[in-house]
C-alpha cells in the first residue's frame, strides 16, 4: 500500500561483484574503446561534503589514449544512486556477456 518493504532497483550501470567491490564499463566517445574498473569501498571509495559516498576516476583508454572521466555516487546505505561521465558512455550489465 504506501512500498514500505519496497527494494529499490540496482543500477544497470554497476555491477555489484560481492559486499565490497564493484565494478563498472564505459566506453569512450572519440574511439569506442572498452575501459572496466573494479573498486572497492574501503580502497577506492570515498565521501562526499553532503555525507553520502562517491568513486570518481579518470578514464585513459589503452589503444588511443582517448581521455575522459567517470562518477558513481552512493548514498550511505552504499546502493548506487547516480552514474555521470564525461567523454563516455556506461555500458549496461546486461551487455557484457
Amino acid at each position: 500500500m504506501f512500498n514500505l518493504f519496497r527494494k529499490t532497483p540496482a543500477n544497470p550501470n554497476v555491477k555489484q561483484d560481492d559486499a565490497q567491490t564493484y565494478r563498472v564499463r564505459v566506453r569512450t566517445r572519440p574511439h569506442g574503446e572498452v575501459v572496466e574498473f573494479r573498486f572497492t569501498k574501503g580502497a577506492h571509495i570515498g565521501v562526499d561534503d553532503d555525507g553520502s559516498y562517491l568513486f570518481r576516476k579518470p578514464v585513459v583508454s589503452p589503444q588511443h589514449f582517448d581521455r575522459g572521466e567517470l562518477l558513481v555516487r552512493f548514498d550511505r546505505s552504499y546502493r548506487v544512486t547516480a552514474t555521470e561521465g564525461e567523454n563516455v558512455d556506461f555500458i549496461p550489465v546486461s551487455d557484457w556477456e
